[in-house]
C-alpha cells in the first residue's frame, strides 16, 4: 500500500467540473451566476471547488474562498465574507480595497474586517446594513472590472442568518455585465425539513441564472481509478470490491479504508473508521488533534499553541504527523481538518470532563486577546460549551454588543434569548452584567425589530411591558410593539401607538416623545383615513417642537419629509414642498443619514415628476442616482430612484431610453413593490406599442410583487389595475376590463389617490363607451368628483376624462378635446398629445367638418410614429383613409410595422433573421432572454410559421431587411 492517502488527481466529476467551468465563461463574458454545489458529507464538494479555483485561477480569474462555521446553534456572522475579505487584503492591501469602493474609503467594510478601521456614517439599522450588503457588492463589481471573480462560499448549510441574507442579496442583485461567479457548498444530508437553508436554496432555484449541482456517489469503476490513483498502481480486484462495498462510493470512505490497510481488521462504523486513522498516528499528535478538535474547522497556530500549552518546537514535531497524514491541513497561519467529518469524531470521542475542560481552555485564551466582534461570538460559544453558566451568560451580554457592531441583528438577538434563557440558572444576574431583566428585555425587543422578527418582538415587548413602570420606558416598548405590528399588519398597532403619545410625558422635553409623537403622525397619514388628520398634525406639529428644542434631527428630518407633502396634496404648493425638501435634504446630509438623504430626493424628483416638471425631474432622479452610488444604497434607495428616472423619461416620449433603463433593472433588483412598479410601467409601455402577450408578463408581475408592502397604496395598486384593464380593453374585453377597475372605484381610503386615480378612471370610461353601460358611467362620474385635482398634469388627465366620459354618452365633444390636447402639449407629453389630437379629429370628422381634421391628424401620426405605438397608428391611419386626409411628408402608413408585428419585433426578427440565439438577441437589444423568448414566440405565430429557420426565410424572401 501507499503512504499517500488522499488522491493527487480529481476522479470522477467530468459533468460537474465542465459546469462550473462554463458557468466561469458566461460570467468571463458579462454573464454573472451562482452554481449551487450539494452533497452528502465525504462525497468531494471541497475538492471539487479546489480542483475549480485552481483552474479558474490558471485562466487569470480571482478566487476568493471563506468558509461558514459551525459553532453550534450559534453562528458566526459573515464568516465566509470576512475570511474572503482577509484573503483580499492579502492580496491588494486595505489600501487597494478602498480604491475599489465609491469615495475611497473602506470604513463601511470594517463591520466585516476590523482593518478597515471605524464605521462611517449613520449607524441606524437599516440603512448601515443596506450600505453593507451594497458595498460587498459594489466590491466584487469593481474587482470584476480587472478580472473574473470567483466568489466561494463552503459548508452553507452551517451559515448563520446574516450571512444567508448577504449571500440572497448578492445573488439577486447578480446583472449587468458583472464577471462574478458565485459557488456554494452544503450539505444535502444536513437539510432537515426545518433547516433554514431549505428555503433559500429553494427561491434561489427559481432564478434563471442560478444552477444547482448535486453530487452523487462515485461508480464501481470510479472508485477503481481512485484506488489507482492514490496507491499508485491498480489495486487488487479483492480489495476494490470491499472498499467499494464499504464505503458506497463516498471518496472520503474510499480514503479512510485504504488508509486502514488491507491487513487490518476494518472498523465497524464510519466514526471508528476515521478515527483509526488518527489512532494510528503518535499520542502527542493525538493529543494535539483533540485539543484542535473541539477549536472548529480552522485554528490559528498561536492559538493551538496557547491552548494546548506546548513551545514551538515541541507543538510542531506534534503536528507534522498529522500533516503528513492529511488529517490536517496547512493554511496561511492555521491549521484546518481535511474534512469536517474528522474533526467532528475526534470531538465526539472527547471524554466529557475532557471536552468542558478544553472549551473553558478556549474561551480564556480568547478572551485574552484583543477583542473582536467575531471573537465574542466564539468566546460566548465555548463559554457555554463547557456548562459555565456564568461566564456564559456575561460572554453572550457581551456578544450582543459585538454582533451590533457588526449588523448581524439576528445572532444578536440570538445572544439576548441565551442571556435570558440563563437568567434564572445565574444569582445576581443583573449585578454580573449591569442591566436588568426588564433591560435585557427592552433591547431583545430592538434587536427583534432590527432583524424583522416582528412576531417575536411582539412577545419580548409585552413581557417587557410586565415589568417596567417608568413612562418614557413604556411608551418607548409600546411605539416599538406598534411599529412591529405595524410591519405585519395587524391593527393594534396604532392603539399601542396612542397609548404611547399618552404616556410619554411632555415635561421636560425629551426625544422619546418627539419621536412617539413622529411615529404616530407616520403611521396615521399611512393609513390615510382624513378623520385622523387633525390628529396626525397636532402630532407631527407637537414633535417639530419637541425635536427643534432637543435637537433631536431625526424626528427633524421626519417631519420635514411629511411637510412637504402636506404643502402639495393640501395646499397645492410645490415651491413650499420643493423648498422643505430641500431643508430635509440638508438635515439629513449633516447627519449623515444617507438613506434620509435619499428619500429627500427621491421625493424631490417625484414632486416635480406630479407637476409636470418632468425634465427637471428626470434630472434630480439622475442626481439622487449619484448620490446613492456614493454613499452605497444604489440597489435599496437607488430602485426607487430608477423608477423617478424611467417615469419622466416615458412622459417626455423618451421610451427606447426608458424601456434600457427598464431592462437593465429588472435583471438585478430583487422582488419588492419597487420592481413591481418598474414591471407596471414596462407594461404600460408594451400595452401602448401593442405587444399585449408581454404587457401581460409584467402584469401578472406587477401584480404579484405590489403586495408585499403591509398596506395597499394607490401609487401601486391603481396602475396594474389599470394596465390590465388595457389589455383587456385591447383584447375586446371591456366589461371585465371594467371589473378589473374596481378597486380604483370603491377604495375610498387610499390618500392622495387622484395621481393614480384619474388615469385609471379614463380606462374606466373608455370601457364605459364600449359597453354603453350609463350606469356604470355615473359611477365613474360619482368617484371622480371625489377626487382633488392639483396641478396641471393632473388638470390635463381630469379634462381628458370629461372628453372621454362625453364620448361615452355618445358625444364627441370637440372642444373638450382641443382643451385636453392643449393641456398636453403644454406639458410636452407626446403620447397622451397624440391620444388627444386622434380624439380631437375623430370629433371634428364626426362634425362634419372634414378640412379642419388634417392638422390634429397629421400631428398624431407623426407623435405616434416616434413613438412606435402601432394601435394608436393603426387607429390614425384608418381615420385617414375614411377622412380621405393626407398624412403628409413619408407615407406613415408604408412606415408602419410591417406584417402586423411591434417595432421591438421587427428588432428581434431582424436578429432571427441574421440567425442569433435567444440569447445573442437578448444581449443585442438589452432585455432578458426569457423576454427574447417571448418576442420570438409571437413573431411566429403572426407570420403564421413553426419555426425559427422558417420565419427567417420569410423575412429573407419579403427583402424586409436587405439594408
Amino acid at each position: 500500500m501507499s503512504a499517500r492517502t488522499i488522491s493527487p488527481v480529481l476522479v470522477g466529476r467530468p459533468t460537474e467540473l465542465a459546469l462550473l467551468e462554463d458557468a466561469l465563461r458566461a460570467a468571463e463574458q458579462g454573464t454573472p451566476g451562482a452554481v449551487l454545489v450539494g452533497g452528502e458529507a465525504g462525497v468531494g464538494k471541497t475538492r471539487l471547488t479546489k480542483e475549480f479555483g485552481a483552474r479558474a485561477r490558471a485562466g487569470q480569474a480571482r478566487v476568493l474562498v471563506g468558509g461558514c462555521l459551525e459553532l453550534g446553534a450559534d453562528g458566526l456572522p459573515f464568516a465566509p465574507f470576512t475570511a474572503a475579505l482577509r484573503e483580499l487584503v492579502r492580496e491588494i492591501s486595505v489600501e487597494g480595497v478602498a480604491e475599489l469602493l465609491p469615495g475611497g474609503s473602506a470604513s463601511g467594510l470594517s463591520r466585516l474586517l476590523p482593518e478597515f478601521g471605524e464605521p462611517d456614517g449613520d449607524i441606524s439599522s437599516g440603512q448601515a446594513r443596506a450600505r453593507l450588503f451594497e458595498l460587498v457588492l459594489t466590491l466584487l463589481e469593481r474587482l470584476s472590472e480587472a478580472s473574473p471573480v470567483v466568489l466561494v462560499i463552503e459548508d452553507a448549510h452551517w451559515a448563520d442568518q446574516s450571512t444567508r441574507e448577504l449571500v440572497t442579496f448578492l445573488i439577486r442583485n447578480l446583472g449587468g455585465s458583472t464577471r462574478l461567479l458565485i459557488v456554494i457548498t452544503f450539505r444535502t444530508d444536513e437539510l432537515t425539513r426545518s433547516h433554514p437553508l431549505r428555503p433559500l436554496l429553494t427561491e434561489l432555484d427559481r432564478a434563471e441564472h442560478v444552477h444547482r449541482i448535486e453530487l452523487a456517489r462515485l461508480r464501481r469503476d470510479e472508485v477503481t481509478e481512485l484506488v489507482a490513483s492514490i496507491l499508485g498502481e491498480e489495486g487488487p480486484p479483492q480489495i476494490v470490491d470491499e472498499i467499494f462495498a464499504r464505503s458506497e462510493g463516498n471518496p472520503l470512505f474510499v480514503e479512510a479504508l485504504l488508509d486502514a490497510g488491507s491487513g487490518a481488521e476494518l472498523p465497524g462504523s464510519l466514526r471508528d473508521l476515521l478515527l483509526a486513522a488518527v489512532q494510528r498516528l503518535p499520542e502527542d499528535t493525538q493529543e494535539i488533534l483533540r485539543v484542535a478538535s473541539a477549536g472548529g474547522a480552522r485554528i490559528e497556530h498561536d492559538l493551538l499553541s496557547a491552548i494546548a500549552g506546548l513551545d514551538e518546537m515541541t507543538l510542531t514535531r506534534g503536528l507534522r504527523p498529522a500533516v503528513a497524514a492529511n488529517v490536517l491541513v496547512v493554511e496561511g497561519d492555521g491549521y484546518s481538518f481535511r474534512h469536517a467529518l474528522i474533526r467532528e469524531a475526534i470531538h465526539d470521542d472527547l471524554l466529557p470532563g475532557e471536552r468542558t475542560r478544553l472549551h473553558a481552555r478556549y474561551a480564556e485564551c480568547l478572551s485574552d486577546e484583543v477583542p473582536g466582534e467575531a471573537r465574542a461570538v466564539e468566546v460566548a460559544h465555548h463559554w457555554f460549551m463547557a456548562h459555565s453558566t456564568v461566564k456564559a451568560l456575561v460572554s453572550a451580554w457581551d456578544a450582543i454588543g459585538a454582533t451590533e457592531r457588526s449588523l448581524a441583528y439576528a445572532e444578536s438577538l440570538q445572544m439576548a434569548s441565551r442571556v435570558l434563557e440563563l437568567w434564572d440558572e445565574v444569582p445576581g444576574a443583573a449585578e454580573r452584567i449591569g442591566a436588568t431583566h426588564a433591560e435585557v428585555l427592552e433591547r431583545a425587543v430592538k434587536l427583534a425589530s432590527d432583524s424583522a422578527d416582528s412576531e417575536l418582538g411582539i412577545k419580548l415587548a409585552t413581557a417587557a411591558l410586565k415589568e417596567v413602570s417608568d413612562p418614557l420606558r413604556v411608551a418607548r416598548l409600546l411605539e416599538l410593539r406598534g411599529q412591529l405590528a405595524m410591519q405585519i399588519a395587524r391593527p393594534e398597532s396604532l392603539v399601542d401607538l396612542r397609548e404611547a403619545a399618552r404616556i410619554a410625558p411632555a415635561d421636560p422635553p425629551n426625544a422619546t416623545r418627539a419621536r412617539v409623537l413622529a411615529t404616530l403622525a407616520m403611521h396615521l397619514d399611512h393609513y390615510a383615513d382624513p378623520a385622523t388628520d387633525a390628529e396626525s398634525d397636532a402630532a407631527a406639529e407637537e414633535a417639530l417642537a419637541i425635536a427643534e428644542e432637543v435637537g433631536e434631527p431625526s424626528v427633524l428630518i421626519q417631519i420635514n419629509l411629511r411637510r412637504s407633502w402636506l404643502n402639495m396634496f393640501r395646499d397645492d404648493d410645490v415651491d413650499a414642498a420643493l423648498a422643505l425638501l430641500e431643508t430635509a435634504r440638508v438635515q439629513a446630509e449633516e447627519a449623515k443619514a444617507y438613506r434620509a438623504v435619499l428619500r429627500a430626493m427621491i421625493n424631490k424628483s417625484d414632486v416635480m415628476e406630479a407637476y409636470g416638471m418632468h425634465e427637471e425631474a428626470a434630472d434630480a432622479a439622475r442626481r439622487g442616482l449619484a448620490r446613492a452610488e456614493e454613499v452605497g444604497l444604489s440597489r435599496t434607495s437607488g430602485s426607487v430612484l430608477t423608477f423617478n428616472l424611467v417615469e419622466p423619461l416615458i412622459s417626455l416620449g423618451r421610451w427606447d431610453e426608458a424601456l434600457t433603463l427598464l431592462e437593465q433593472s429588472l435583471r438585478h433588483l430583487q422582488p419588492s413593490v419597487y420592481r413591481g412598479g418598474l414591471c407596471f410601467l414596462a407594461g404600460d409601455l408594451a400595452v401602448a406599442r401593442g405587444d399585449l402577450s408581454l404587457a401581460a408578463d409584467y402584469a401578472t408581475a406587477a401584480r404579484g410583487l405590489i403586495g408585499h408592502g403591509t398596506v395597499a397604496k394607490a401609487q401601486d395598486l391603481f396602475p396594474v389595475c389599470r394596465v390590465e384593464a388595457l389589455i383587456l380593453l385591447a383584447r375586446g374585453k371591456p366589461a371585465e376590463a371594467f371589473e378589473t377597475l374596481r378597486p380604483v372605484l370603491e377604495e375610498r381610503g387610499l390618500r392622495n389617490s387622484s395621481r393614480y386615480g384619474l388615469p385609471a378612471l379614463i380606462v374606466a370610461a373608455t370601457a364605459c363607451s364600449e359597453t354603453g353601460d350609463t350606469e356604470a358611467l355615473e359611477a365613474v362620474r360619482t368617484r371622480t368628483s371625489q377626487l382633488r385635482v392639483y396641478g396641471p398634469v393632473e388638470e390635463a388627465h381630469h379634462l381628458t376624462f370629461e372628453a372621454e366620459a362625453a364620448r361615452a354618452e355618445g358625444r364627441l365633444d370637440k372642444p373638450a378635446w382641443e382643451a385636453a390636447a392643449r393641456a398636453w402639449d403644454a406639458l410636452n407629453r407626446p403620447y397622451d398629445l397624440a391620444q388627444a389630437l386622434y380624439r380631437q379629429a375623430e370629433a371634428t370628422a364626426a362634425g362634419g367638418d372634414r378640412d379642419s381634421v388634417a392638422p390634429a391628424l397629421q400631428r398624431a401620426a407623426q407623435l405616434a410614429d416616434g413613438l412606435g405605438v402601432t394601435p394608436l397608428l393603426d387607429r390614425i391611419n384608418d381615420l385617414a383613409r375614411r377622412t380621405r386626409v393626407s398624412l403628409g411628408g413619408s407615407d406613415i402608413t408604408a412606415e408602419a410595422p410591417r406584417l402586423g408585428l411591434t417595432p421591438r419585433e421587427e428588432e428581434v426578427l431582424r436578429l432571427v433573421a441574421a440567425g442569433r440565439s435567444n440569447r445573442e438577441i437578448a444581449e443585442g437589444l438589452f432585455i432578458s432572454v426569457k423576454t427574447a423568448s417571448v418576442h420570438v414566440s409571437n413573431i411566429l405565430a403572426k407570420l403564421g410559421v413553426s419555426s425559427r429557420g422558417e420565419a427567417a426565410a420569410k423575412a429573407h424572401g419579403l427583402h424586409l431587411f436587405e439594408d
